[in-house]
């Protein structure tokens, strides 16, 4: 199976007003050929707004979209070089899977020998030809998402979009639905955009993520990037957990001053041995995480949350928890970066 990928996806001045208020505003997007991007934020962010633009299915008060270089904004959904798997898998319960797989195809009055062999090269490549003729009510939730997923591949779109794909399934089908969908995009190269609120499915399969807040992207950069990085103070929450607290850092000491600081808990280090960047610190909570440990510890300037592998200490040990890296921002904004002199 192929897929025409060309110029990737080009986003200017997307603008949306929905009930009389702006959802989107001024939104400005490029995704690479080839390129897997997700839309990361909380509810009513805008992000399935932005995608339903994309896809055709509203269209923008104002702004460009371009897929390959070319101009889709008045096109409809039919018209567009790509294709959606919608949040609920929108299947035919009365139709097998091959048939629901073929349906955008026969709407387009293709040759029924070539629906047959694109069917079943889009079946073969989500390893679903052993459910070729069940009906959607007979498979699992997973294989019917698979199912969805190859009804659009069968379109041999430019842009595939996924609004959601894994919410419907349970945590640990979801990491191997995610992982298949990751390894699909990336064998066939075809540009990609999903739209998710789930954090470490974003940072997991994408190579870029556009956070986003009220119908802003507030950053949009590598997971790693945006992780290490965060280039405003709600990114900085999102993505991962984080220590915030008012005032900045002086001497490994947390004091009163304009601005807030955000540690990451891995940055905080907890020990029974005295350090001279360290304060004095007790363990009032101890939170297992699986491979690792979250301690929360209280020290006379701070309650501090901190990660920690191995047997974690028990609840009530005393210690030493020093501060070795932060974020420094004002007025939700990135400003620097601190570790010990």
């Amino acid at each position: 199976m192929t897929t025409s990928v060309s110029g990737g996806l080009a986003i200017e001045g997307l603008h949306k007003v929905l009930g009389g208020r702006s959802i989107i505003h001024s939104l400005d997007m490029a995704v690479r050929p080839g390129e897997l991007v997700s839309l990361l934020g909380p509810s009513g962010c805008g992000k399935t707004t932005t995608l339903r633009m994309i896809a055709g299915f509203l269209t923008p008060d104002a702004g460009s979209i371009k897929v390959g270089g070319r101009e889709v904004v008045n096109l409809g959904p039919e018209h567009r070089p790509s294709a959606m798997v919608f949040q609920n898998y929108a299947l035919w319960p009365h139709m097998t899977v091959a048939k629901n797989v073929g349906f955008p195809l026969k709407l387009r009055k293709r040759p029924k020998a070539e629906i047959a062999e694109r069917v079943d090269a889009a079946l073969t490549l989500v390893n679903l030809m052993h459910h070729k003729d069940s009906r959607p009510a007979r498979i699992s939730g997973g294989e019917q998402q698979r199912t969805a997923l190859a009804r659009a591949l069968v379109q041999e779109p430019e842009l595939l979009l996924l609004d959601e794909p894994l919410s419907n399934l349970d945590a640990k089908l979801r990491v191997k639905v995610r992982e298949d969908i990751r390894e699909i995009q990336q064998r066939l190269g075809i540009t990609t955009v999903i739209v998710t609120h789930d954090q470490e499915e974003a940072m997991s399969v994408s190579d870029r993520i556009a956070v986003m807040n009220n119908g802003r992207i507030e950053q949009f950069s590598t997971p790693a990037d945006l992780y290490s990085t965060p280039a405003t103070e709600f990114v900085a929450t999102f993505i991962g957990s984080l220590n915030r607290l008012e005032g900045r850092i002086e001497d490994g000491r947390v004091v009163p001053g304009a601005g807030v600081v955000g540690i990451r808990p891995e940055d905080v280090v907890f020990g029974p041995e005295a350090h001279p960047r360290g304060l004095a610190a007790t363990v009032e909570r101890v939170v297992p995480r699986g491979h690792f440990a979250e301690l929360h510890l209280r020290r006379e300037d701070a309650e501090l949350r901190s990660y920690v592998t191995g047997v974690p200490p028990a609840v009530g040990t005393s210690g030493c928890a020093r501060i070795e890296k932060w974020l420094e921002f004002e007025d939700g904004q990135l400003v620097g970066q601190g570790t010990p002199a």
